[in-house]
């Protein structure tokens, strides 16, 4: 009874802060962390950091921190803190939700809710880094989401660390190129060009965890094998419709979703994202395409079929054209 109590005395002012926080957020700008953080003196970096922890709990804005952090404190030291305020964010905002809802949300969930709870569960480590080093999911509202599930904290705590370094120093060299700029230092146009630099590897890092997310190829035998095994699997068929029941037909049971229509079509699928998805194509080109896309939006276990419906026809398994 006093555990229940405490927990919902914690989420009632956890609540309400974060609602006043979100009120006057217009108020938390640079200019005023600026303001706070140099006249804390000698204190000034434990400072930032602390803020930068209550701020990821509360939902502010943590990209004008790591801003601020580079033109503070330069891009050496402004890294340092942004990730380790940001971490210890991420960490007080985990450990709160395992402690106020992880039990009831295991108890209660079920169904889509529950595979998707297992499937993060299963990835552990792996789906904590994908989701720190592609910057597609908001990371106050994933601090909280991930400390429902069962993922180990020391393998949360560790991979939330590494894997947010690369962001952490291309934004705080942002900042510090912006600081530059403002006070006409030297160098400015080799610093403005590192920092787009650094911003182009992090926008390419989805692409890069992309490929190393896919599986790998699968030839037409193994992909038969697999298909009479009964496998829990989705057989994804990438090319048109009026190829997929035209002259090479295609096989019996394969879901059609075109290449083109693929990113849109994405929740049509999305009972399958922890589990094993085939992808055919007229050959194999198409197939890569789409085994990109998916393992780029999360999909963990993607194979393309090598050689697709033209090596299954020349190896003579069966096709429908219904």
């Amino acid at each position: 009874m006093q555990t229940r109590v405490a927990r919902l005395t914690l989420f009632v002012l956890l609540a309400g802060t974060i609602s006043l926080a979100i009120v006057y957020r217009d108020r938390f700008d640079a200019a005023a962390l600026q303001a706070w953080v140099q006249d804390a003196g000698a204190w000034a970096p434990l400072l930032f950091m602390l803020i930068y922890a209550v701020a990821a709990v509360l939902f502010l804005p943590g990209s004008v921190l790591t801003l601020a952090g580079g033109a503070l404190f330069g891009p050496l030291l402004g890294t340092v803190y942004n990730l380790t305020g940001a971490t210890l964010g991420a960490t007080l905002a985990f450990l709160v939700a395992r402690y106020l809802a992880s039990d009831w949300v295991a108890a209660r969930s079920g169904g889509r809710l529950k595979q998707l709870i297992n499937g993060v569960e299963a990835e552990g480590w792996r789906f904590v880094a994908f989701v720190r080093l592609v910057p597609l999911f908001p990371f106050n509202l994933l601090n909280y989401a991930l400390g429902l599930t069962r993922i180990r904290f020391s393998h949360y705590l560790l991979a939330t660390c590494v894997c947010m370094l690369p962001g952490a120093i291309a934004y705080t060299y942002l900042g510090y190129a912006g600081r530059e700029a403002v006070g006409g230092g030297e160098g400015l146009i080799q610093k403005a060009l590192l920092a787009l630099a650094l911003l182009a590897v992090v926008a390419f890092l989805p692409r890069l965890i992309g490929r190393l997310r896919e599986g790998p190829m699968l030839s037409i035998t193994e992909l038969k094998q697999r298909l009479d095994s009964g496998a829990d699997a989705l057989l994804l068929d990438v090319r048109t419709g009026a190829d997929f029941v035209g002259e090479q037909g295609h096989i019996a049971g394969a879901t059609n979703i075109a290449l083109e229509e693929l990113s849109a079509r994405l929740e049509d699928i999305s009972d399958y994202q922890e589990r094993p998805v085939y992808i055919v194509c007229r050959t194999d080109k198409r197939s890569a395409k789409a085994a990109l896309l998916l393992a780029e939006r999360g999909f963990a276990d993607v194979h393309v079929a090598r050689g697709g419906m033209t090596d299954w026809i020349r190896n003579g398994y069966p096709v429908s054209r219904a």
